[in-house]
């Protein structure tokens, strides 16, 4: 299982269902954002994961075809306080993958650790139990995180 193979059965259960999801938000936006996270979960729970999706612009719940791909969340586990790899590597990696961006370490508290990506347009938290992308996810954001789900966060690809 990688994050692309989630990615991409994700984008097929929106599509399968985008007429109903565009009927529904016209009626009521929270009851199509509630069916989209829940096709989202659907996509990814069965992998011991959770994948969400996020409308930092509410306007944008009404632009389908932006679903699944940009703003969405994967938590593997949100108790995790540590990298199982030097933070520096995630960081090299990005870069490796990303090209020219912008990487500081973030939320360093209570034992905490996390990097943050600054991307042209857009961001990636990284945690170390989770992954948010704040950003449009392309192939090189896919690749990363498929790396991410690799090494930081112990899930084998199938």
């Amino acid at each position: 299982m990688s994050f692309t193979s989630i990615l991409t059965e994700l984008k097929v259960q929106l599509e399968r269902n985008k007429d109903m999801i565009i009927d529904m938000n016209k009626d009521n936006p929270n009851r199509a954002f509630k069916q989209i996270n829940q096709l989202a979960y659907s996509a990814s729970s069965k992998y011991g994961i959770v994948l969400q999706l996020h409308f930092p612009d509410s306007k944008k719940i009404a632009d389908a075809n932006s679903y699944g791909n940009e703003n969405l969340s994967i938590v593997v586990d949100p108790k995790r306080k540590q990298f199982p790899i030097p933070r520096d590597s995630i960081k090299e990696k990005a870069r490796e993958f990303l090209g020219e961006v912008e990487t500081k370490d973030a939320y360093m508290y209570e034992g905490r650790e996390g990097v943050k990506i600054f991307l042209q347009k857009g961001r990636i938290d990284i945690l170390p139990g989770s992954v948010h992308m704040w950003c449009q996810i392309d192939d090189n954001v896919r690749k990363f995180v498929d790396w991410l789900m690799i090494h930081c966060y112990g899930v084998k690809a199938v």
